[in-house]
């Protein structure tokens, strides 16, 4: 296996960190203090996005920086999973850069749903303007009602009625639903209940202007709403929508969802990877800036042995992440399962360390707004929940290791 960036990903990523320190760097905080000072509070409705951040979408887009993740070259930098990585890890560094370059979830995982399994109407209506970054998309498949660690436990149903779909239940923990560019949803719900447990549910695409369709509240994380795009609960009474809105067929809703979630959590894990890069490196320059007892922070308490173990600690989840990002290239998602599962666990911890260190390191600067930190303790805290939590896939992994030794 071969790590080595290919020359599309070394010209990409020179590119990408170029576009970062010139134009999004500089406006960066004052745009997030901005988006705060807009935005704050769990009035969705009312949430706005600067002008600032569509200028740089539109310069990023004319400078073909530009739906990189989408390994279809007519659409997207065609770049595969392994070559992609090193360009989600740069973007990592950033809060406002996935969505500049219009690589942010759960965007991306719709649009790969939309451009594997989609028709040709449902790209036409709604792959297009997605890939254009003229709209924005949410997933509705987590329930506050069930364990969802479990999504076959989903009581969320797809009921047909003639030539419509009838959609009932509650989702929650539904990102980007407070976007005010959102305009559509991907639904996963129980259609055929007389299927076997993984033929039970499909996917249907929902406009979020079907009545029926209502957003409940917007959910905090550790207090913070994640404006403009928000994490929200969202009520799905009796909505009707065209039962051409079923994504491939009915019963395929889990086929999609692994599909899906592959290459999503290596994005997911290549952000956090360059996440902690960031937090290490601000935890570096506090410890050498600041003295105390008449020391460096970084001579005292065994800082210099966790600097160490923190530097051991990002690039074994860095080669760990390339790796399930080669196999799934080389043979598919579903093949490289213990992989994804295995990163997926790995790389969230990583950065919640790393980031806990460098709080630590910073006192009470450390859990201010004043430096990312928190913003950054915050998603790998809640990475270690979404797309299934740590105790589901450490299970995965030992069951896929037990079954090496004929256990069941």
């Amino acid at each position: 296996m071969e790590f080595n960036p290919s020359p599309r990903t070394t010209d990409y990523l020179r590119r990408v960190r170029a576009f970062i320190a010139e134009h999004i760097r500089p406006v960066e905080e004052r745009t997030l203090r901005e988006i705060l000072d807009r935005n704050h509070g769990g009035d969705w409705k009312r949430w706005t996005v600067p002008p600032v951040v569509e200028e740089l979408k539109a310069r990023a887009r004319a400078e073909g920086l530009w739906n990189l993740f989408l390994p279809d070259p007519h659409h997207g930098a065609g770049l595969s999973t392994l070559e992609y990585a090193p360009l989600a890890e740069e973007m990592g560094k950033s809060f406002l850069a996935p969505e500049i370059f219009n690589c942010n979830a759960p965007d991306t995982g719709n649009m790969e749903v939309l451009h594997q399994y989609g028709s040709d109407e449902q790209k036409e209506r709604w792959l297009k303007p997605l890939l254009a970054g003229e709209i924005r998309s949410v997933f509705c498949m987590t329930e506050p009602d069930v364990a969802s660690s479990d999504a076959t436990n989903m009581r969320a149903t797809i009921t047909a009625d003639g030539d419509e779909l009838v959609l009932n239940g509650k989702k929650w923990w539904s990102t980007g639903i407070g976007h005010p560019n959102a305009r559509v949803a991907i639904f996963m719900g129980v259609s055929n209940p007389e299927g076997d447990r993984h033929h039970q549910h499909s996917m249907v695409l929902v406009p979020l202007d079907t009545p029926g369709v209502n957003v409940k509240r917007m959910l905090t994380v550790f207090g913070e709403y994640d404006e403009p795009y928000g994490h929200g609960e969202v009520w799905f009474e009796a909505a009707r929508v065209p039962r051409a809105n079923v994504i491939k067929g009915l019963g395929m809703g889990f086929e999609i969802a692994q599909g899906r979630l592959g290459p999503g959590r290596i994005h997911h894990c290549m952000r956090a990877v360059g996440a902690a890069e960031v937090a290490l490196e601000l935890l570096i320059r506090r410890g050498l800036s600041r003295d105390a007892f008449g020391k460096p922070l970084v001579n005292l308490g065994g800082n210099r042995e966790r600097i160490a173990d923190l530097r051991i600690a990002i690039d074994q989840a860095r080669l760990l992440t390339l790796y399930a990002a080669w196999k799934i290239d080389q043979v598919g998602a579903l093949a490289a399962l213990t992989e994804i599962s295995a990163i997926k666990v790995v790389a969230p911890n990583v950065l919640q360390q790393v980031v806990d260190e460098a709080i630590q390191m910073h006192g009470g600067a450390g859990v201010s707004r004043d430096l990312p930190l928190t913003g950054m303790f915050s998603m790998a805290r809640a990475l270690r929940i979404a797309d299934g939590p740590d105790a589901v896939h450490r299970g995965l992994v030992a069951r896929m290791e037990l079954l090496k030794y004929g256990a069941r």
